[in-house]
């Protein structure tokens, strides 16, 4: 995935992420505490080294409760160590912790009572503490400069490489889901793509798929890729393409769609990086506070709370009840669609569901930032230690590509 920068007048420091998962730490900040009495358990977990969906399915299992009756607030990365809350109602805070001992991955940090079950954006947003790893000599003082421009400007939006997969084509599936192409989606997410896999067991496992050994391919692919499996398995006893693939989970399908929405809301914000905080009349500008929206139409008079960070530009998640800007921000983002061919009754995906859409900032501020360098590291591999904090929904990769370069 390959997208501008908004600093590259400023040199990066180089270096390497996640080099271990404790390279790369997030602590999610909530939009409200559990208050000790009510039906649900609000448990504060310590993740590592697996996604979000990932920690559910094992969580469920120690539980012996079904996936969707666990309640998170927002994804976390995979390859990190990050601190979420999950809820689960009518199950004792004593049992559930008992249930919770020595599940690989996860580890219960507290646990109180709530009224009500936690659900996707009921979060401030996130805390992050992140060391890069073999940076040039004189890192900090690059990224000093870069995140001084990015707290004065606000960080472009992107949505980051985690939506888009390992093999950078969530985007492209879900834009056959979309289309109502199951038997393309099929193919595309058992069998090879563009990008080679990196793990040459799985490799092996999409060119068995490909050659028509679905045996084959179901005895190769690790057991984490459940997605491939549940395809294979539903293949493997007679079930057409089509509906093979919709024995994935939903909520995996809702996030293959999700990063088609992704990928056009990234197109629109590459149009406007060059004046990324600059009102337009006929603009949806999003108010950071409130997190709504209101029509521009008079852009001078509205700009300086722009330059203040209070208001940005917004961008579509296009859906069923997309609402879109009006004068030349509008013509851009209808012009996009046409492009695709897309009309808001496509985001009623068959076997997925609905995607309402919303409208997304293209930039976002930065909070509380710091740098220094690590005084861990060796001498001839020098480490930084990054740390800021970011409102919800927003990618911390897309700080940190502007820093590192």
């Amino acid at each position: 995935m390959t997208l501008p920068y908004l600093t590259a007048s400023l040199p990066g420091t180089g270096g390497r992420l996640r080099a271990t998962d404790d390279d790369f730490v997030v602590e999610e900040v909530p939009a409200y505490l559990p208050i000790g009495v009510g039906d649900h358990t609000f448990l504060r977990v310590e993740k590592r080294g697996i996604a979000t969906h990932e920690a559910i399915a094992r969580m469920a299992k120690a539980l012996g409760v079904r996936p969707r009756e666990i309640g998170y607030a927002g994804l976390k990365d995979a390859h990190a160590v990050a601190e979420q809350t999950f809820s689960i109602e009518h199950y004792p805070i004593d049992k559930a912790r008992a249930a919770l001992v020595g599940v690989i991955g996860v580890r219960v940090i507290d646990a109180k009572l709530h009224r009500n079950k936690l659900k996707v954006g009921h979060l401030r947003g996130n805390r992050f503490r992140i060391r890069v790893r073999d940076v040039v000599p004189g890192a900090a003082d690059r990224a000093l400069a870069i995140l001084g421009v990015l707290s004065a400007q606000g960080t472009p939006n992107w949505f980051g490489e985690q939506r888009f997969g390992s093999r950078e084509d969530n985007d492209a599936v879900g834009r056959m889901l979309v289309r109502g192409q199951l038997v393309e989606a099929c193919d595309a997410i058992v069998g090879p793509t563009a990008v080679a896999d990196r793990d040459p067991r799985v490799a092996e496992a999409r060119a068995r798929y490909a050659a028509g050994d679905l045996d084959g391919a179901a005895s190769a692919f690790p057991p984490s890729h459940r997605s491939e499996l549940a395809v294979l398995d539903a293949l493997r006893r007679g079930r057409t393409k089509d509906a093979a693939v919709l024995t994935i989970p939903r909520p995996t399908l809702r996030l293959l769609v999700s990063a088609y929405q992704s990928a056009i809301f990234n197109r629109l914000l590459e149009q406007r990086l060059a004046d990324l905080g600059r009102l337009e009349p006929g603009d949806l500008a999003f108010l950071h506070d409130k997190g709504a929206v209101f029509l521009v139409e008079d852009a001078a008079a509205e700009q300086p709370r722009a330059d203040r960070l209070e208001i940005s530009p917004s961008g579509p998640l296009p859906g069923t009840r997309s609402i879109l800007a009006d004068g030349q921000p509008g013509e851009r983002e209808r012009a996009v669609l046409t492009e695709e061919s897309l009309t808001p009754e496509m985001f009623n995906v068959r076997g997925v569901g609905e995607f309402e859409g919303e409208r997304r900032p293209f930039r976002i501020p930065i909070g509380d930032p710091e740098v220094r360098d690590d005084p861990d590291a060796p001498a001839d591999a020098p480490s930084l230690l990054v740390a800021f904090d970011l409102p919800r929904g927003a990618y911390a990769t897309a700080v940190m590509r502007e820093i590192m370069k």
